[in-house]
């Protein structure tokens, strides 16, 4: 009955993604959902934006492994993302009326800068569809039985599907319907278990003494880790296509603001429920833990829960997940074809087939990431990795391109490659901080040393667009 249910709902949620098709008519509406979300859709489109595996299976078992201090990075470091977005860069970028970040880098740098801007911001998420590809096909596993590739394989065709047909239009109407069924289903559950436990304030006083340490010790290596552990998604990910891509999809500059805020809100508040949960578990059923604890919730549900809310578990799994992916397979196609092959066709695409290559990107990359989630199942690092890529090269660039006049090209290209560089030799050279702060500091010094030296570059011919944020 559970495997049904779960089929039921993979079917109903391609129908959705093709009826949402009908809406598409340009690459705007592809791309942007022709820029018309009000904020409730807004704020639950951005909500759902890493609201999956990396939430749901990665969160929890970190936590459980050290308590609120190993999941500084997710949750809170996502939920910072959303509001420093809201904050500085939402409206400043919704006036200069963008279809890609990747559009920004061309109208403040010049095409060059677009086209290097580009080749950084698109490939990170072939390890973050990865990692969701890996959580769907876990549950697939847990649920049918089936080979964890099999369920890879499988739930890359699923969210590819309705991706591929309906663009943002099908993300944010999954969007909506997922994020209803993530909260009743995780609420059920918490509410079961807390009750099964002896109520919350129970399960909380069990817990190991440690688990709720917020702040790191006096010990600088620690601070250094625990300020880089805020820096991965909170700034990481500020530079990253789909959090661009749901803001702009708003109808107006302050929808936009006000959708990254309670996006925020709501984030920070459902994310905190997954960890409790995984405390009722180890509370519960110690003994089920086993080696892999990004099993264990699943396998809990599925041995000591009801059959009701067995589904609403995995409903709301299977919701959280598909979101995030979905939208982490359309961000990059869209850079790919607004940033790389529309520049290097000089013109010569219709909107129709920039819409045709935007939908065969959609395809490589689900692909790409496919073959890396058969490869590599940990899901926490293959999402850690993702925005450290886009912290150490495009966070700078973007940031002081934004906010500073004297900014220019050459320093926004050094700041990238230097950055990236960097980060790569530090990853090779072990040294007791995190090498994303290293990274990060060059990438900033590279920055502002390469605009200082050289002669300022001028806009572009978009000089309307490139005049709003000034």
């Amino acid at each position: 009955m559970l495997l049904i249910a779960v089929v039921l709902y993979l079917i109903l949620t391609v129908l959705v993604g093709f009826w949402a098709s009908r809406k598409v008519r340009t690459s705007d509406d592809y791309m942007l959902a022709g820029r018309r979300l009000p904020l409730l859709l807004g704020s639950t489109a951005l909500f759902a934006t890493w609201f999956g595996s990396e939430t749901v299976f990665g969160a929890s078992s970190e936590f459980l492994k050290g308590g609120l201090l190993y999941v500084i990075e997710d949750p809170f470091g996502a939920a910072l993302c959303l509001l420093l977005f809201g904050m500085f860069f939402a409206r400043k970028l919704y006036r200069m009326n963008l279809l890609t970040l990747g559009d920004f880098f061309r109208v403040r740098f010049g095409r060059s800068t677009e086209l290097i801007a580009s080749i950084f911001l698109a490939p990170p998420y072939v390890g973050y569809i990865a990692a969701q590809l890996v959580a769907m096909g876990l549950i697939l596993q847990v649920v049918a039985g089936v080979d964890l590739w099999w369920g890879i394989v499988i739930s890359s065709g699923v969210v590819t599907a309705y991706t591929y047909v309906g663009g943002m239009w099908a993300i944010t109407i999954t969007d909506f319907v997922q994020t209803l069924v993530i909260i009743a289903g995780l609420l059920a559950m918490a509410i079961a278990l807390a009750g099964e436990a002896g109520g919350v304030f129970h399960v909380i006083e069990a817990a190991p003494p440690d688990t709720f340490h917020f702040l790191p010790s006096g010990d600088f290596n620690d601070v250094m880790a625990w300020l880089a552990a805020w820096a991965v998604l909170g700034l990481g990910s500020i530079p990253s296509q789909d959090v661009f891509q749901r803001a702009m999809s708003s109808r107006s500059a302050r929808v936009a603001e006000w959708s990254c805020y309670v996006g925020a809100g709501l984030y920070l508040t459902i994310a905190l429920i997954p960890l409790f949960i995984a405390l009722c578990v180890r509370h519960l059923y110690p003994g089920d833990m086993g080696n892999d604890t990004q099993l264990a919730l699943p396998t809990m549900v599925l041995t000591h829960m009801s059959l009701p809310l067995q589904v609403l578990f995995f409903g709301s799994l299977l919701s959280a997940i598909m979101s995030t992916t979905s939208s982490a397979i359309l961000a990059p196609a869209s850079i790919v074809s607004g940033n790389i092959v529309k520049p290097l066709s000089r013109g010569s695409l219709n909107d129709a087939q920039l819409l045709a290559v935007t939908r065969g990107s959609v395809l490589v990359f689900s692909v790409l990431a496919c073959g890396m989630a058969l490869m590599r199942s940990n899901i926490y690092e293959l999402v850690a990795e993702s925005s450290i890529l886009s912290l150490v090269s495009l966070f700078i660039p973007l940031t002081l391109g934004m906010y500073w006049k004297g900014a220019n090209g050459v320093g926004a290209i050094s700041a990238m490659v230097l950055g990236m560089v960097t980060w790569i030799i530090f990853e090779f050279y072990e040294t007791p901080w995190p090498s994303l702060i290293p990274a990060t500091l060059m990438s900033t010094a590279a920055m502002v040393a390469g605009s200082l030296l050289t002669t300022r570059t001028e806009y572009t011919h978009d000089t309307d667009r490139a005049q709003s944020f000034e």
